[in-house]
């Protein structure tokens, strides 16, 4: 996930959520000395295998009983409520993105400091580069037929693999987000399954809370095979700008490091995430059949399609925090250092703050901002170019093509994760 505050869709500070009968507000900071306030609640019972098979029970749980909590079984506090994680988001002096020790499985999976790990101005200098790359003009402009083009390519593939066997994931959404992603960073030459691949094993070395030798070892190759593509890419965008995001790094006069580090960070969210939005909507849609045929009929309706599902299947399920000084969270005392896990995928279900039951999916929802592309300085900042390429091109082209497209219930469907949370099989079918 790279990020901007250029198309920021919320404000800080935070806008309090309504407090519910009986609660008072929490004091601000700067008021309360922090050792007046009592620890946080240690929680030994949240299990990182049920979290993987099926993370929003043990979130729940969290919310109404420890919305701020040390959880031993992943050694970070988890924060899990929309109040206190937006706060977060908008308080870079006090929770930063520069982690540090032995929980930084984001800097050795890329082997580098990304710009998603570091605090303005070093971060607001690295992301005004990316920038104009990514504006809604230029997605417009230059992305979106490079875009169209991409998902028609894999409608074939889809329809060759047929209504029997068709699997979503591995015939259309990843290939396409894939070859979107090869075309955005414009690297040359690179196979779809080699883009899949790398993605995988920096999505895997960033979420290897468990530190998992294997994950690592394929994480090594991975950053191994970029960097050796990077050698002879810097020089030759030195010479030949072009529109990409690698050409934009490398014009920026950015250090080689600084440029690496970005583009496997770009490469871990660029991908994934764009593709678990395609089978997630599918997924959805499926599941909600009234919901479908509303956007059969008015087409104007698949934004809102995808901005509900972003918040309510949130591909990105966690990101890390820590604490510069002792502070004050959710009426919690929080020491310095803390290594935090803000866990939006939790907050995006918070009942305390949406205005309509959260766990179910409805495209009618009251819009309010949720926290599916962060937010703040930190907003990623493909969130125009995933609007364009998934909710306005990739699904609803699947359904122009397919019309009765559908999960095919016959054969198994499989989630994964929960710091990165998708569908990793997804068998569909249609009408002939």
């Amino acid at each position: 996930m790279t990020d901007t505050a250029a198309t920021r869709p919320m404000s800080c500070p935070v806008t309090h959520a309504p407090a519910s009968a009986g609660e008072s507000a929490l004091p601000q900071r700067g008021t309360v000395d922090p050792a007046e306030f009592p620890g946080a609640p240690e929680v030994d019972w949240v299990a990182p295998g049920e979290l993987a098979t099926d993370p929003y029970p043990t979130y729940r749980r969290l919310r109404h009983e420890a919305p701020v909590a040390w959880v031993p079984a992943v050694n970070k506090y988890l924060v899990t409520s929309y109040h206190e994680c937006h706060e977060i988001e908008c308080d870079q002096q006090t929770y930063t993105a520069d982690v540090g020790g032995s929980g930084a499985t984001m800097l050795r999976a890329l082997g580098g400091h990304p710009m998603l790990r570091k605090d303005d101005p070093d971060h607001a200098s690295e992301r005004s580069t990316i920038n104009p790359t990514l504006r809604p003009k230029m997605v417009k402009s230059v992305w979106s037929e490079v875009f169209t083009r991409n998902a028609r390519t894999y409608l074939d593939v889809l329809a060759d693999a047929g209504p029997g066997a068709a699997e979503l994931n591995r015939d259309y959404a990843a290939p396409v987000a894939s070859q979107n992603l090869i075309d955005l960073l414009g690297l040359p030459d690179v196979d779809v399954e080699d883009m899949r691949r790398w993605s995988h094993a920096f999505i895997a070395g960033t979420g290897n809370l468990l530190d998992d030798p294997d994950i690592w070892v394929r994480c090594e190759q991975a950053r191994t095979e970029v960097d050796a593509l990077l050698d002879a890419l810097i020089p030759f965008y030195d010479k030949h700008p072009n529109e990409s995001m690698t050409s934009a790094l490398v014009g920026s006069g950015l250090p080689r490091q600084a440029v690496a580090a970005n583009v496997k960070l770009t490469i871990t969210g660029g991908m994934n995430e764009p593709q678990h939005m395609i089978t997630n909507m599918v997924w959805a849609l499926s599941r909600h059949p009234d919901q479908q045929r509303r956007v059969s009929v008015d087409r104007s309706l698949w934004p809102a399609v995808f901005d509900e599902t972003a918040r309510w299947l949130s591909p990105i399920g966690m990101y890390p925090r820590q604490t510069t000084r002792p502070v004050v969270l959710g009426g919690v005392r929080l020491p310095a250092g803390a290594a935090i896990g803000v866990v939006v995928g939790s907050a995006n279900r918070d009942e305390r703050y949406f205005d309509a039951d959260p766990a179910v999916f409805d495209i009618s929802r009251p819009r309010r901002p949720h926290l599916a592309f962060g937010s703040g300085v930190h907003l990623c900042a493909g969130h125009w170019a995933a609007k364009s390429a998934v909710g306005e091109i990739a699904v609803p082209l699947l359904y122009e093509r397919f019309p009765t497209l559908r999960v095919d219930t016959t054969r198994e469907t499989r989630w994964d994760g929960w710091v990165f949370r998708g569908l990793t099989d997804l068998p569909v079918t249609w009408n002939n």
